[in-house]
């Protein structure tokens, strides 16, 4: 059984005298036990939607519209807030934010919010807790000095492993990482990445990490799910997807990505623009912008017959797909 499945999960947000924005619509996601997942997408596709209706962060205007978040074979969904809360986000499943440069507390010591913490989801007292949380800094790469400091006096990677160190110091079984190396030069994106993927050994977590960015999850993943206008278009294992894209929309990612050591060509791009989630095409939502794109693709009640299941546990959901396999 796997650690966390996602079933059929729908999120939407309500927009006054608009109407409900689908930002995550249907979708479908399994994460073993130990293993490193990726969701990855344009900007606005769903991404960061689903990692808060796993964690239950929505705002007041998101509302869940069906599915299932299951972890240890409960559906966690249907727990109460206030024991979700004390039992579950943070002791099981935790968060790095998007901008979580941006998460901390200007005005109270570092230490001391990652103490606050500790102190809501475990039985220690103020003084265990500051010990624990000396211990995460040092665990994260941080002198545990550093503690008593003020955000304005730690950099922008170090507020980064602060924030890690957050999100590991309750001993969670899954961490989210949402975007976690905004506004970070590549040196120290490369450091954060690093110690994501240590940590991850170290500690035996599972990792879902959301990125736009393809071409730096390849190596700190196990597995890819490729994101669109609120859906997954292509899901398997990293190795699989990277060396051989099936769905239309992860080829035209992949293509877009320059390449150390390949013949030098003109990178492609994608035409057209995201849909509105207010009023999503009918169907496979890629198909205004898709080059394979045939009649099938466009009929709403058509887009779960869609799915394609190929070796090696890989799913994507594109009729021009199941047309090309079915025919081979």
């Amino acid at each position: 059984m796997p650690l966390l499945e996602i079933d059929s999960l729908r999120m939407y947000y309500e927009i006054e005298d608009r109407g409900w924005v689908k930002a995550v619509d249907d979708v479908d996601l399994k994460l073993e036990s130990g293993q490193s997942l990726a969701i990855a997408g344009e900007s606005g596709c769903g991404k960061t939607s689903l990692a808060n209706s796993i964690i239950r962060l929505l705002p007041p205007n998101g509302k869940y519209f069906g599915g299932k978040v299951i972890l240890d074979g409960e559906n966690i969904l249907d727990i109460p807030d206030d024991t979700f809360r004390k039992k579950v986000r943070w002791k099981k499943i935790s968060l790095v934010p998007q901008g979580a440069m941006n998460a901390l507390n200007p005005v109270i010591k570092v230490g001391d919010q990652i103490s606050e913490a500790i102190m809501l989801h475990e039985d220690l007292d103020e003084n265990e807790a500051k010990k624990k949380v000396e211990e995460v800094f040092s665990v994260v790469g941080i002198d545990p000095s550093r503690a008593k400091h003020y955000t304005h006096e730690f950099s922008g990677g170090m507020k980064q492993r602060a924030m890690i160190a957050m999100a590991l110091v309750c001993e969670p079984e899954i961490v989210i990482a949402d975007e976690p190396t905004t506004a970070l030069d590549v040196i120290v994106q490369a450091q954060v990445f690093k110690l994501l993927e240590n940590l991850r050994k170290k500690f035996d977590l599972s990792l879902i990490l959301i990125s736009h960015d393809v071409s730096i999850i390849a190596e700190l993943c196990d597995s890819v799910a490729i994101m669109y206008a609120g859906r997954i278009a292509e899901y398997g294992y990293a190795a699989d997807i990277y060396s051989d894209p099936q769905h239309p929309y992860t080829r035209g990612l992949l293509a877009a990505v320059p390449r150390i050591g390949a013949s030098k060509k003109r990178l492609e791009s994608i035409g057209g623009v995201p849909p509105d989630l207010l009023e999503p095409p009918s169907g496979c939502r890629f198909h205004p912008r898709c080059p394979y794109a045939f009649a099938p693709c466009k009929k709403e009640q058509l887009f779960r017959s869609s799915k394609v299941e190929l070796e090696n546990n890989r799913v994507v959901f594109c009729h021009w797909v199941k047309k090309q396999w079915e025919s081979s």
